[in-house]
């Protein structure tokens, strides 16, 4: 398989160059593009993932509903709709954009394009990524934020997805 090739970005989404996603990887100062889908179901229970233990990134941690590198020149719906199919098994029409943001580690920075759509399910998820996935209610994530129990991206997504609903954060 070929290893993926990834715009270098601004912090406003303009391309600067490409690179291998390896070259990318493990240099925090190169800025990436990366679609998020928050598939919430009919109760508003939100959709995680529970990453493969063979991932370079928060391997065995719960993770966002769906989140993957935005192809060259492609088109943001395109890209969740793309990955959603590709880790979930699932085709929806109905995704919403709903804000972006830069998440930066010491293993990477990520422009995001947060996007979120409703499906109940079922799920076929790719099971060479995907160790499980799992509805939680936002009060059981709220309560796991700190406990090494989700990634780090994660945890910077749900800390913008509650601010965004005007929600507090964390439990006081």
């Amino acid at each position: 398989m070929q290893e993926e090739i990834l715009e270098i970005v601004d912090r406003q989404g303009n391309t600067i160059a490409t690179a291998l996603r390896s070259h990318i990887h493990g240099n925090p100062s190169l800025i990436h593009k990366v679609v998020h889908v928050l598939v919430f179901n009919d109760k508003g229970e939100l959709l995680l993932q529970k990453r493969s233990m063979n991932k370079d990134v928060a391997p065995g941690r719960w993770d966002t509903s769906v989140g993957g590198h935005i192809s060259i020149n492609e088109d943001l719906i395109e890209a969740a709709k793309r990955e959603m199919e590709e880790e979930l098994g699932i085709i929806s029409e109905n995704i919403k954009h709903l804000y972006s943001y830069i998440h930066s580690n010491p293993y990477e920075s990520e422009l995001v394009y947060t996007h979120s759509c409703m499906h109940n399910g079922p799920f076929s998820f790719n099971q060479d990524e995907i160790d499980e996935v799992k509805f939680w209610n936002l009060e059981d994530i709220r309560n796991m934020i700190g406990q090494g129990i989700l990634s780090d991206n994660f945890e910077s997504e749900i800390m913008k997805y509650l601010s965004f609903n005007n929600q507090t954060p964390l439990l006081s």
